[in-house]
């Protein structure tokens, strides 16, 4: 049954629907949910709750479902997310295998370049992430 997305009102509704899309492991449900958010609401909406499994979910759905329609909506949602609570932390337990993929998520936005951002801004984001 596909999970029913609508937009979240606050960090609560927030978590009840990341906690529903990591159960499922939906990461079109999580495309879903990114796409009617705004990047710029992600860090309060986040609160202190952020995981490396929601972090990774982010990853996958921006990268599987969004990149390829767009690309300045994934650059600004991997901006605002490196504002989140916790994403140094996050960030620091990432295996190898989940930093390549952060890097694979990076190399589509130089790839899918529009004018939302410059590949100097990709350039100093991916230093954020230590990439």
């Amino acid at each position: 049954e596909k999970l029913r997305i609508s937009e979240p009102s606050n960090a609560y509704d927030f978590g009840q629907i990341i906690n529903a899309v990591n159960t499922n492991r939906d990461k079109a449900a999580c495309a879903d949910l990114l796409t009617i958010t705004d990047p710029k609401k992600l860090p309060v909406l986040l609160s202190n709750k952020l995981e490396g499994e929601t972090f990774l979910i982010f990853i996958e759905s921006l990268e599987y479902y969004v990149v390829g329609k767009d690309p300045g909506l994934v650059y600004e949602h991997l901006f605002y997310l490196s504002k989140a609570e916790r994403f140094k932390v996050v960030l620091a337990l990432l295996s190898k295998n989940e930093k390549e993929q952060v890097q694979q998520l990076f190399d589509l936005l130089s790839e899918n370049q529009n004018d939302r951002y410059s590949l100097e801004d990709l350039e100093s984001l991916k230093k954020v992430y230590e990439l």
